[in-house]
């Protein structure tokens, strides 16, 4: 068919329909039609032509018009599309490199192929438009709530309609053993949106703690005007939940606000969560406090914190454990999870053999090499002393305190200390020479025979091979993956060097090498308390 005046104004009634009925630009699909229109011209005229369609916005003629570019003589390539400055003065006055010529051809006679041709590139450009205009309506809303409507289920998935398009329930997403039948409602969380190549895509969720988070606002106006803040959740989806809450007005109390007159705020949560039951703790910036309510409802007897390792111990009473650990473990896990710490929860027994295991093996230790009878070795380890570098170091004061010591038996004491680290010691340097350490290592500042020595027997044997290490290679640390954290084993964490120290050391060894500069390095370090003091001046304020 050819583009005529009887069926120019079609052009445009047509693609006013098309964009009323996707809900996009009209001047997408007029666009559309020029680029098809323009190939049906190109298998016309020659697929090397560069053909040009213009479709006026108010009458629909379509103009078809062949371009022509002007390069240099030595770029030529394509003599239908381009053309020298020479053969451009034939139709152009001044022709320069990089000018376009263009001259009108006739309408093409639109055959069976090229209409059908021409329908399916208004198509794809149709479907680009309607991704592109679905994309650009949910990117933004990625992190908020939808109600939708359940189209159908395939594998487990659901398929929920959200207005402009299609959006998906993966199975691992739902709630326990929740079913759909089609014209369900529904409400989700927009977990992610992404475009992907057959268009955007648009995942949901009903078991992301986010979720529960963002019912919560809507059901408790505190959270929503900022007088209250959610803090931490933590879900197992469809059985229980934490969520710990803070506010920032004296006068309304967080926990309460959230579970309203009655229950009814938090209840309808619950329902919306098939039965999910909350418990609402308040946060505490003190992390054992904080603990402490998030085993609630279990009491606990005692905590200490390990705050380098990110592991807690928690000490409760024995009638107390089964409540603590929870069904499956449920409870210490979520408490887990809220605080983010690793939990250890032992009873009050437990600890106490602990603790009595720890003196006994204290003991030993100052008996077998100081050559004390258990009494006097007893007192030691009451007096707080844990190591035999504590006794050879100590003021001699601190000695005296004990029961029975006087001057020259807290030296004796000190002496043979000292003779025993001194045979330590050098046990360890044959030992780690025998192993082919370098005198370099030797003599580096800050490490003990016995690091040294561990070191070796870890292939790090010269001040080299020390200053490649990482600072979690030596004082261990922790890595998450997957949410499970998991312990890397330090070669001096035996030895209680924190990463702070590993890091001095390391930087240290590589300024001796050469390898940093030691006047860029005291730059980061002013910068760094600079940083430092700010946040201070911040939190004062």
């Amino acid at each position: 068919m050819a583009i005529t005046s009887a069926n120019q104004l079609e052009l445009l009634q047509t693609a006013e329909a098309v964009a009323r009925e996707k809900m996009i630009d009209p001047n997408l699909v007029v666009e559309a039609m020029e680029e098809s229109l323009a190939r049906a011209a190109k298998s016309r005229y020659g697929a090397e032509m560069d053909i040009r369609v213009a479709i006026d916005r108010k009458t629909g003629r379509a103009t078809f018009t062949r371009v022509r570019t002007v390069v240099a003589d030595d770029e030529l390539e394509n003599y239908q599309a381009e053309f020298t400055v020479e053969q451009a003065k034939q139709y152009m006055a001044n022709p320069e490199v990089g000018q376009e010529f263009s001259e009108e051809v006739p309408p093409v006679e639109m055959g069976r192929i090229a209409a059908q041709s021409a329908k399916q590139v208004i198509l794809q450009k149709v479907r680009e438009a309607e991704r592109d205009r679905q994309y650009e309506e949910f990117k933004d809303r990625a992190g908020t709530i939808i109600n939708g409507l359940v189209k159908r289920e395939e594998y487990g998935n659901v398929i929920v309609d959200v207005g402009a398009g299609e959006a998906i329930l993966r199975r691992n997403e739902k709630i326990g053993r929740e079913s759909y039948r089609p014209n369900d409602r529904i409400r989700v969380y927009i977990k992610d949106v992404r475009r992907e190549q057959r268009g955007p895509q648009i995942f949901l969720s009903r078991t992301a703690p986010e979720f529960m988070a963002e019912l919560f606002k809507m059901e408790v106006p505190e959270i929503y005007d900022g007088i209250i803040e959610i803090k931490a959740v933590a879900r197992d989806p469809g059985s229980r939940a934490k969520i710990a809450v803070i506010s920032y007005d004296n006068s309304i109390d967080p926990v309460g606000a959230c579970v309203g007159m009655r229950g009814s705020r938090v209840q309808a949560v619950v329902n919306e969560l098939q039965g999910e039951k909350i418990d609402i703790i308040p946060w505490n910036e003190d992390q054992p406090t904080f603990l402490v309510n998030a085993l609630q409802p279990a009491e606990v007897s005692k905590v200490v914190l390990d705050e380098e390792a990110g592991k807690i111990e928690v000490v409760v009473p024995e009638e107390q454990l089964s409540l603590a650990i929870g069904r499956r473990g449920q409870n210490v896990r979520l408490a887990s999870q809220l605080t983010g710490l690793d939990i250890d929860i032992m009873t009050e027994e437990q600890e106490s053999a602990r603790r009595q295991a720890e003196f006994e093996l204290r003991t030993k230790l100052f008996m077998d090499n100081l050559d004390l009878d258990e009494f006097f070795a007893q007192l030691l380890v009451s007096e707080g002393f844990t190591n035999l570098e504590e006794v050879a170091y100590v003021e001699v004061d601190e000695l005296l305190v004990i029961d029975g010591v006087d001057e020259a038996t807290a030296g004796e004491l000190q002496a043979r200390a000292r003779d025993v680290l001194e045979a330590q010691n050098k046990a360890a340097l044959d030992a780690a020479r025998a192993l082919g350490v370098d005198d370099t290592l030797i003599e580096f500042e800050g490490l003990t025979p016995q690091m040294i020595e561990a070191l070796a027997k870890d292939d790090v044997k010269t001040l080299e091979d020390f200053a490649t290490c990482a600072d979690w290679e030596l004082a261990g640390g922790w890595t998450t993956v997957d949410g499970v954290r998991t312990k890397d084993d330090g070669t001096l964490e035996p030895f209680d060097m924190s990463l702070e120290e590993a890091q001095h050391l390391i930087m240290t060894a590589r300024v001796l090498l050469g390898w940093v500069d030691p006047a860029e390095l005291e730059v980061a370090e002013v910068e760094e308390d600079d940083i430092d003091g700010e946040e201070d001046e911040e939190a004062e304020a």
